[in-house]
């Protein structure tokens, strides 16, 4: 006779399968065969974490902390230069999502375009938009769904990530629309996420798990 217990067992079971838990678990080792740090105490010196959990919801390091946390130097000076990014510069949220999404694009770093597009809808950014940004030749000029300073943004965006050289006329082009100083925080913000699209195609990083 089967036993209560059992039944209760074999219905958990069925409802969340083996195969179900494990693909929940964070990844060990990255794509490129890099190991990622534990999410645990022992992810890297306290100094160093504890200011990287304070910028995540919920405290929960992103596979890129992770991998960043091989080298506690590093990601120290890291989350230091980040945080500044996305929390202390005066160039609209806005713009900053969208280089970041455009960025994702030309470098082929999906990674990135999966951390920031929830990013983007919040900052007043459209699903529209981002349909639009899949296609980052035609975007610079969508006058559809783009106002000038974006598709300013953009063409700057393009001509950091592909070309190096910005034109002079990009350059007068996105002084019309901002503040010297927002255009040098927009220069810095659009170095900074091709760095971090590199180094999430050379270590082969995955999305975190739902």
């Amino acid at each position: 006779m089967i036993s209560t217990r059992a039944v209760v067992v074999a219905a958990v079971l069925a409802a969340f399968p083996l195969s179900a838990v494990n693909a929940a678990e964070p990844p060990k080792v990255s794509k490129t065969g890099i190991p990622y740090r534990p999410d645990g105490d022992d992810a890297g010196p306290p100094d160093v974490v504890g200011p990287i959990r304070a910028r995540r919801p919920g405290g929960k390091l992103l596979n890129l902390d992770r991998m960043l946390l091989n080298s506690p130097a590093f990601a120290q000076g890291w989350n230091t230069m980040f945080g500044v990014i996305r929390g202390k510069l005066a160039v609209p949220a806005k713009l900053r999502e969208l280089t970041i999404m455009s960025i994702g694009v030309l470098n082929h770093a999906e990674y990135e375009w999966f951390q920031h597009e929830g990013e983007f809808l919040k900052a007043g950014g459209t699903k529209e938009q981002l349909a639009s940004l899949r296609n980052p030749s035609a975007a610079l000029t969508d006058s559809k769904h783009f106002d000038e300073a974006e598709r300013a943004t953009l063409a700057l965006t393009w001509e950091m990530t592909r070309d190096l050289d910005v034109k002079p006329a990009t350059m007068s082009r996105i002084r019309a629309v901002l503040p010297d100083q927002q255009v040098v925080e927009l220069i810095g913000t659009i170095a900074g996420y091709n760095m971090v699209s590199r180094f999430a195609l050379a270590t082969g990083l995955e999305p975190e798990s739902p």
